[in-house]
Parts: C-alpha cells; sequence; structure tokens
C-alpha cells in the first residue's frame, strides 16, 4: 500500500504541481526560453549557442558538443591543461580570430573566445569578445561601429543576481537584432 500511495504521490501528483507552478509561474523559461519573431518563427532558444560563421554575424564560443552546438551531445572535450592536442587547438583559434578580426598578430584574445565551455552550447561571449568583433561585423554589414556596439550593449545579459559571474552577450539574441537593422 506503501508503495501504491508513493507512486501516485511522487510519480503522479508532484509533478503535476512542480509542471503548475512552472507554468503558471516561469512560462518561459519552463518552456526553454525560445526566441519567437511576431509571425511565430522560432530561431532558437537564449540558452543555447548557435554556430555563427559569417562575417556579419557575431561569433559565439568553440564548442566541443557533438559535431559542434549539438545540444544531444553536450560536453566539453575532455582535454586538460598539459594536453598537446588542447595547446595547439587554442594556438589555432587565436590565430584565426585575430585574422578574421584583423587584430595584430600579437594581440591579447579573450579566452572566451577561444575555448569551449563545459556544456559546449554556452549562448553567452565576454563584452570584451564583442568588443573585438564590433569592427568585422560592422564593416560587413556597412554601419558604424557605434551603432553595432550599441547593440551589444542592448543584448548584454547582466552578471547572475548582479555578483555572480560577468556579464555576457547573448549571441542569438545580438544577431537577430543586427538583422533587423
Amino acid at each position: 500500500m506503501a508503495t501504491l500511495i508513493l507512486a501516485v504521490v511522487c510519480c503522479g501528483l508532484y509533478p503535476l504541481v512542480v509542471f503548475g507552478i512552472a507554468q503558471v509561474c516561469f512560462k518561459d523559461k519552463a518552456n526553454g526560453s525560445l526566441i519567437v519573431d511576431k509571425d511565430g518563427t522560432i530561431h532558437g532558444s537564449a540558452l543555447l549557442g548557435q554556430n555563427f560563421t559569417v562575417e556579419k554575424y557575431f561569433h559565439p564560443r568553440p564548442s566541443a558538443a557533438g559535431n559542434g552546438y549539438d545540444a544531444a551531445n553536450s560536453s566539453g572535450s575532455n582535454l586538460g591543461p598539459t594536453s598537446q592536442k588542447l595547446n595547439d587547438a587554442i594556438k589555432d583559434r587565436i590565430a584565426a580570430y585575430q585574422s578574421e578580426n584583423g587584430l595584430a598578430t600579437n594581440a591579447i584574445v579573450p579566452a572566451d573566445a577561444v575555448t569551449a565551455s563545459s556544456s559546449g552550447l554556452d549562448p553567452h561571449i565576454s563584452f570584451h569578445n564583442a568588443e573585438l568583433q564590433a569592427p568585422r561585423v560592422a564593416k560587413a554589414r556597412n554601419v558604424a561601429v557605434e551603432k553595432v556596439l550599441k547593440l551589444v550593449r542592448a543584448n548584454t545579459d547582466p552578471a547572475d543576481l548582479g555578483i555572480l559571474g560577468e556579464p555576457g552577450v547573448n549571441v542569438l539574441k545580438l544577431n537577430l537584432a543586427l538583422d533587423k537593422l
């Protein structure tokens, strides 16, 4: 009898109550924080990174998730700080970042531009990373850098609770805002 009661409470009532509270109090988050256009087109989730490689878009962090930004294979690379393979990959990414953004070969590159997050699906880049990419994006779109930087600031999420971590620029939201220009 105890097993039956616990099964009904734990496997039926409790999940329904939590689901109901989530739908009432946190509807957007409970449904994946989807970014939806006025016409109903879903562009993705504000919580999951997407790969952008074209010059006119801001580029996200590198991803080690599956084939790159594959939410079904979310994971890091498992390469440690003594891994030669990781060191070589970072050197290659630094050179590519400097080249695509027109930076000097001795320019300092933000860590988030050349290292993947632990999930491989981080939707944010640092503000500094976005600042370094802004001239490339502005040139490709033939708009003023100041206008692009204004959009960067508008799409920067504050640190969690105002003190945990650093502010981050949501790449998908920013790129969608750029497309609306």
